[in-house]
């Protein structure tokens, strides 16, 4: 029995194009449209799912609208002389009115019900022509690009002198702060310096405690002194009677 035509419109309707260079991901768009009053269950499959990531590569499309779907080529080492091999297919079903099951959809549908649009895929370099294009392009947009540079630079220069202006004013209020700390510094110095001299003072000058001890001090020296010469004596004498005695 043949298949039910494709209800859905595909744009573009027969070939991907990937545009290179391909040592990055290349994107191609799949518009898939619904023209009818119904939902319709959409997969999209690939002979090469390793090459391609496909989002989102399952739906529902409600009646009267669109989705796009984003088939991803993987980057490869390009040979012009290689011809792509690669397909895709569209795969869509009518949604039951009542379906609560997307997945029980496909496993239950009739081969009859099933509709599907097959796509190839082709591979294209930017030709020099494109290259040059794109270079010229780039450089258009590079000098434009200064252009506006150089326009938001010259205003700034009246913003430049306002800024010395504020770095003098920084610099005088910096020299004012050194020289206050030059001040306190000396300051400080000459306070240290009379506190030392306090300091000696009060060692010079001495207190009342201080001359009791000094007297107390006096006072057993010369009391020791007494007791040696009394010593002194006490022995001459005893030794005077000893040698008298002997004699």
């Amino acid at each position: 029995m043949a298949r039910a035509e494709q209800v859905l419109v595909l744009e573009p309707p027969q070939e991907l194009k990937f545009r290179g260079p391909f040592k990055d991901v290349v994107t191609a768009t799949l518009k898939l449209t619904n023209p009818s009053d119904r939902n319709v269950c959409f997969k999209v499959k690939t002979t090469a799912p390793r090459r391609y990531c496909v989002r989102p590569n399952s739906g529902i499309i409600d009646a009267g609208t669109s989705i796009n779907v984003s088939v991803m080529l993987q980057p490869f080492e390009y040979d012009p002389n290689e011809k792509s091999k690669h397909k895709f297919m569209v795969q869509s079903i009518l949604a039951p009115r009542d379906m609560t099951d997307m997945e029980g959809v496909w496993k239950e549908a009739r081969p009859e019900e099933l509709m599907d649009s097959k796509l190839r895929c082709t591979f294209e370099m930017p030709l020099e022509n494109d290259k040059a294009h794109e270079s010229e392009s780039n450089k258009t947009v590079s000098s434009s690009t200064s252009v506006k540079t150089e326009h938001h630079v010259a205003p700034k220069s009246s913003s430049a002198s306002l800024d010395d202006g504020e770095v003098k004013k920084i610099m005088e209020e910096c020299k004012q702060l050194q020289m206050e700390v030059q001040r306190l510094r000396e300051e400080n110095k000459q306070i240290r310096e009379d506190d030392g001299l306090r300091k000696r003072k009060l060692i010079t000058v001495p207190s009342p405690h201080s001359k009791n001890m000094a007297n107390s001090m006096m006072t057993r020296e010369e009391g020791l002194s007494t007791r040696v010469l009394a010593l002194c004596l006490l022995f001459f004498v005893i030794g005077a009677i000893i040698g008298k005695l002997v004699l």
